[in-house]
C-alpha cells in the first residue's frame, strides 16, 4: 500500500566547505531524504472497509527481511484476534530486484501485528502469470491459528469490529501486541479485532506459530 520529500534547507548556516558539498555527502543527504519517506496509517475502525488512508512520517520497517517484490492476496471469511496493533510502514526487495520498477525496491506499507488470531476458511494466492500458486486451510470444523502474527498490506478491506481501541498512538509505546515502530508514527492498537470477508494484498507475513489445518497447495488457474 509517496510523497513528496519533506527535507527542507536549514537557514543561517555558514558557507559549505569542498568536502560537505562532496559527492559522498550528497548520497548521505539523499539517503536521510529517503527515510523520512515512509508512510504513517491512519485506520479508524469506520474506515477499515473503506480502504488504507497513507500519510507521511518518519518510517518504520514492517519486516526485517528483503521481500520479494511479489505481491500476494489474502482472504478468509472471518479474522479473530487478541491484542491487535497497526501502524505504516515502508519494506524493501533485495539490491537490484527485477522487481524493483521505479520504486527503487521500497514498498510503502500498513504493518498489522496481532497476538492471537483465528482465521475461517484462509486462502491465499501468488499471481505467477498465467496460473495461481494457491494454499487454502482451515475449511472445517478446525480454524487456521496464529501467534505473533504480522502481515505489511498494502490493501485491507472487510468489516471490522474493535474492543477498546486507541487511535493516534506514537507507534514506539504500543503494547498490545509486542511490537513496536519507531517514535514519531501514528498508530492504532486494540484489546480485541474481528474482520468478516477480510482480503488483504500483502508484501510479507510472519507468525511465530502458524497452524494450518487441512492445508491444500496446488495451482490454480484462479486465485482467491
Amino acid at each position: 500500500m509517496a510523497s513528496s520529500p519533506d527535507a527542507t534547507a536549514s537557514t543561517g548556516s555558514t558557507p559549505e566547505t569542498p568536502e560537505s558539498g562532496s559527492a559522498a555527502d550528497g548520497q548521505n543527504r539523499r539517503g536521510r531524504v529517503r527515510l523520512r519517506r515512509a508512510a504513517v496509517m491512519a485506520l479508524p475502525a469506520t474506515a477499515v472497509a473503506a480502504g488504507l488512508m497513507i500519510l507521511t512520517a518518519q518510517g518504520a520497517l514492517g519486516v526485517q527481511f528483503a521481500i520479494s517484490g511479489m505481491p500476494f492476496t489474502v482472504t478468509a471469511t472471518e479474522l479473530n484476534g487478541t491484542g491487535f496493533e497497526q501502524f505504516g510502514g515502508l519494506d524493501n526487495m533485495a539490491e537490484d530486484s527485477p522487481n524493483a520498477g521505479d520504486t527503487g525496491g521500497q514498498v510503502l506499507i500498513v504493518t498489522s501485528a496481532i497476538k492471537n488470531a483465528t482465521l475461517t476458511k484462509l486462502c491465499q494466492s501468488v499471481d505467477l502469470g498465467g496460473t495461481n500458486l494457491l494454499i487454502t486451510a482451515g475449511s472445517g470444523a478446525d480454524k487456521v491459528q496464529a501467534s505473533h502474527l504480522t502481515t505489511d498490506s498494502t490493501e485491507l478491506s472487510g468489516d471490522a469490529s474493535f474492543d477498546n481501541i486507541e487511535i493516534g498512538n506514537d507507534a514506539s509505546t504500543l503494547d498490545k501486541a509486542g511490537v513496536q515502530g519507531p517514535k514519531g508514527v501514528f498508530s492504532q492498537q486494540a484489546d480485541t479485532v474481528r474482520i468478516a470477508n477480510l482480503r488483504q494484498t500483502n508484501y510479507a507475513t510472519t507468525a511465530a506459530v502458524f497452524k494450518l489445518p487441512g492445508l491444500k497447495l496446488r495451482f490454480s488457474e484462479q486465485g482467491c
